[in-house]
Parts: structure tokens; sequence; C-alpha cells
């Protein structure tokens, strides 16, 4: 519901409505991903490092040329290795960052008090901009980041916002964000279905081909 309140504010703004558009795309299936991944230029994965079984789509967004936008978490890990980390635009914390700011008792409220963009956006969710003047209608997320936050949605926050500024100057180099393309494509081929069923029939099935 927030996605499309968001787009409804976006989509028509006077300044960047005819640049950028925000849509939700209801009843994902196979069939729409045939046609929205090979169009993606870049493709955000943006789970909290540890908690992702594994998450193949982003192999099929990268074989296609889209370029990722993720967390050290699930199948980025393995994709990063093999596409090299100058190709892969990193953000968030680790997974035993993660785990270490649990033990010490997670405060998700400093980051809301330190850091004026967070805040800025936090605070339009919470006054109503999105809601027509209507500051309850996501009173339960915006408490639920504040007092709780088990994601740790804010404490990636400002480390995503940075990345996002070095993707936006990698594209404007349309020669380095082409050379980042081929070397993605070309990386994961190490993930193709042959190699896997190969791999698991000699090191967990322990089988051989007849």
């Amino acid at each position: 519901k927030l996605i499309t309140a968001v787009g409804d504010v976006v989509n028509v703004d006077a300044d960047i409505g005819d640049k950028l558009k925000v849509v939700f795309i209801p009843n994902y299936s196979v069939s729409l991903a045939e046609i929205i991944i090979p169009a993606c230029d870049l493709s955000q994965h943006i789970s909290t490092a540890g908690t992702e079984a594994s998450g193949t789509s982003n192999m099929k967004f990268a074989m296609n040329g889209g370029l990722i936008v993720g967390t050290l978490d699930g199948a980025n890990i393995e994709i990063r290795e093999m596409v090299g980390e100058d190709n892969f635009f990193l953000f968030g914390h680790t997974t035993e960052e993660v785990q270490g700011l649990r033990q010490h008792g997670y405060e998700s409220a400093r980051y809301y008090h330190e850091n004026e963009t967070l805040r800025t956006a936090l605070d339009a969710i919470a006054g109503g901009f999105f809601s027509q003047g209507d500051p309850c209608r996501y009173q339960g997320l915006v408490d639920s980041l504040l007092h709780g936050d088990f994601f740790m949605v804010l404490a990636d926050f400002q480390s995503y916002i940075d990345e996002q500024a070095r993707v936006d100057e990698v594209y404007r180099d349309q020669q380095e964000w082409n050379r980042q393309v081929l070397q993605n494509i070309i990386g994961v081929g190490y993930f193709s279905s042959d190699r896997a069923i190969h791999q698991y029939a000699s090191e967990i099935w322990g089988i051989t081909p007849v």
C-alpha cells in the first residue's frame, strides 16, 4: 500500500513525474519475469545479511545484464565472488556485524535521530504526506522501525544511500557500466544448471553418469 501511495505522489510530481515512475506490479509470475528481467538495468536485493536462504532471482538478473545492489546475503555472496567485487554494488552490515548489533542491544531510534535524511523520510510517512493527510495509516510501520526494526533497515539506510550515489556515478560512464554488465554476464555462467547438477551428483548423491 505504501509503495503505491509513494507512486501516487512521485508519478505526478511536476519536477520528476516525466523522468521517474514508481510501479507496483501485482501477481508477479514467471511470465512477467520473462519480460521484466531482460529489461532491467539495476536489480536490488536488500535482505538483511544472514536472513536470506538463497535468492537465485539475482542470478537471473545478472545473467541478463542487470547489475546488482545488494547486501552480503544469500546468493549475493557467491555472485560477488564470481563477477568480481568491483562489478557489484555492495551495502549494509555483514552477518557478523548484524549479530553484534543484536547482542549489544540494537537501538534503531538512534539512527533516526542522527540521520537527517532518514528522519525526513520517516517523518513524511508518519505525518501523512503519502496518505492524504492521514497520519495514522502507516503509523504501525513507522513504529515497527523506530521501536524494534528486526531487519535493521535503519542501520543499513545510509550505506544504501551512499551506494546508490556510486550507482549514479558509474551509470554516467556508459563504457564502465557496460564493462560491468559484461563481467556479470560472464561471471554468472558458473551458476549453470549443468554444473550444479553435476556437483550435486558427485558431492552429495554419490552417483555417476550411465
